[in-house]
């Protein structure tokens, strides 16, 4: 997969399968993307390379959550973790194939906005828990094979 800013002058390409799809609901993301929640999709952390310009750190710029945009058109693109929990956040809105990825999970939903939810097959009021993850990778796995 690749992707990239809407002014151009940041690319990426994406090289694994998706692990999973999630909206996020949380009134950060809202403010951030401008709309009544973010689409993402996680894919392995090192997977994600970055191949055109330099894009800054906007949004959080916390010492474990970084939101990666483009400097010039500020486009929100990835967010990345520290320390790696294995994976990143991709903007699907960013990819120049969107729309294979319908949320599979949604999160933040006790922040969503009225009638703004997706036809996600799980939701959480806020982050699932740790061992939610397992299964929930799984489970969307079996949903892309079947």
């Amino acid at each position: 997969m690749q992707g990239g800013c809407r002014c151009g002058q940041i690319r990426f390409r994406i090289d694994a399968t998706p692990m999973m799809t999630m909206a996020c609901h949380c009134r950060g993301c809202r403010q951030m993307s401008g709309s009544a929640f973010s689409l993402n999709v996680a894919v392995p952390n090192a997977a994600l390379i970055v191949t055109q310009g330099e894009p800054v750190i906007g949004g959080l710029h916390g010492e474990q959550v970084r939101h990666h945009h483009c400097d010039h058109c500020k486009s929100w693109l990835f967010t990345r973790i520290e320390p790696d929990p294995g994976f990143a956040n991709v903007r699907v809105g960013a990819l120049d194939t969107p729309e294979p990825f319908a949320p599979f999970i949604e999160t933040w939903t006790d922040e969503a906005l009225p009638g703004a939810m997706t036809p996600a097959r799980h939701r959480y009021p806020q982050f699932p828990p740790a061992e939610a993850f397992g299964p929930l990778l799984a489970d969307y796995a079996a949903t892309q094979t079947a």
